[in-house]
């Protein structure tokens, strides 16, 4: 009927007209499409937005899992989830692939290593009536921040310094074996004797690039700790004061002081579980005197 009506203009109109046949088919199939389409009834339910955030967080946190890799985990913890619908939603959040993410980053890396880490350094306090300066070496392990409190000199040499690292060697014990590094810097007093100490373990010894203190940020991190908290707040008369003080600032510092690497929990109980305080109302809290009062400790009184 189109085509007949199509003929009855005349020849000029019908040379000029804009509609072509592929046209008229074109809405012919449109009309056709929306006589027949019926509103949705059923199919698959949507995601759950606490799935979709566990799979980002899967993804961003284990660079080396793939779609599967998730999937699986995810079985583990009740939810079932194909591996097409893991890849549209990290598809959609702009995360990559597995082997385009799966690069290890420098924060990494050192966090992986730091449980195999030591480092070790020295610092100077001059006594209030003698002004004698006694050197303090002490010991940091990297991946819990527990300190060691090796031994004070006043003339730290090499002889002393390799004596130290032996009784560290003691100290440890059985845990020796965890650790597989050392870092120090190029001070004279460590020579190739301390370092043969520590090789006859099986700890190889990092040397950190002249006049780099950052390079060993751990040990000097903490020697800015117990300046400011302890050696700058007090008078030290001698030796056997500074060694008392520092051994007692030493166990506070390893069971109670808080640390922002372990999520503000002490060195020596990152994996204790905190328990929350419901009332205060009803909670006694004792307190305790470090240092003569210069620190104080709060705990739960029984």
């Amino acid at each position: 009927m189109l085509a007949a009506l199509a003929r009855l203009p005349p020849g000029p109109l019908r040379a000029g007209r804009l509609v072509t046949p592929g046209t008229l088919l074109r809405w012919h199939r449109r009309l056709v499409r929306w006589r027949w389409t019926y509103p949705p009834k059923g199919g698959r339910p949507c995601i759950d937005a606490k799935v979709a955030a566990l799979i980002e967080q899967m993804a961003r946190e284990n660079r080396g899992w793939g779609y599967k890799r998730i999937q699986g985990e995810l079985l583990g913890l009740g939810y079932r989830v194909g591996a097409s619908t893991v890849r549209r939603i990290l598809k959609r959040l702009r995360i990559p692939p597995a082997p385009q993410r799966d690069c290890t980053t420098w924060r990494q890396f050192l966090r992986s290593q730091a449980a195999t880490m030591l480092a070790c350094d020295f610092f100077h306090v001059d006594c209030a009536v003698t002004l004698r300066r006694v050197y303090v070496f002490f010991v940091i392990e990297v991946g819990t921040r527990h300190v060691r409190i090796l031994g004070l000199t006043a003339h730290p040499d090499g002889a002393w310094t390799a004596q130290q690292a032996r009784n560290l060697l003691m100290d440890l014990g059985e845990h020796a074996d965890r650790f597989k590094f050392m870092i120090r810097d190029r001070a004279g007093q460590f020579t190739g004797a301390f370092d043969a100490v520590l090789a006859g373990a099986g700890i190889e010894v990092v040397k950190i690039p002249p006049r780099s203190p950052r390079a060993n940020a751990y040990a000097e991190r903490w020697v800015r700790t117990v300046r400011s908290e302890v050696t700058d707040r007090m008078l030290i008369a001698g030796p056997r004061h500074l060694r008392m003080v520092l051994d007692e600032y030493a166990a506070h510092y390893n069971r109670h002081r808080p640390h922002r690497a372990w999520n503000l929990r002490p060195p020596d109980r990152a994996d204790v579980a905190v328990v929350p305080v419901t009332d205060l109302a009803t909670v006694r809290v004792g307190r305790h005197e470090v240092l003569g009062g210069l620190i104080h400790e709060y705990q739960r009184a029984a």
